[in-house]
């Protein structure tokens, strides 16, 4: 294996069976959010949410966008658009109904 500028272990990694996991973890930490999302916008409750950790988790996901457009890494501004969304809706969500 070759280290240094211009070496790439692109393919010793996405072979490794946390690799292979990754993407079926990512969908499931996004259902995860599923239920926050249904608490704010259709039983309209806000309480307990906090609009300071919700907007800073919006903000990271956006961060990752630009790296992962940067570094034209698929595996990871793919799965911001779907963090942008999920974490957009329930910060609006509090703007809205809070």
């Amino acid at each position: 294996m070759t280290h240094g500028p211009g070496s790439s272990q692109a393919a010793d990694t996405r072979d490794s069976p946390v690799s292979k996991v990754l993407p079926f973890v990512s969908v499931a930490t996004m259902l995860m959010t599923l239920p926050q999302i249904w608490t704010v916008w259709v039983e309209r409750q806000v309480a307990g949410v906090s609009l300071l950790s919700w907007g800073t988790y919006l903000l990271g996901a956006c961060l990752w966008f630009i790296h992962g457009l940067a570094k034209r890494d698929k595996s990871i501004y793919v799965a911001c658009i779907g963090w942008i969304l999920l974490n957009g809706a329930v910060v609006l969500g509090v703007l809205v109904r809070g």
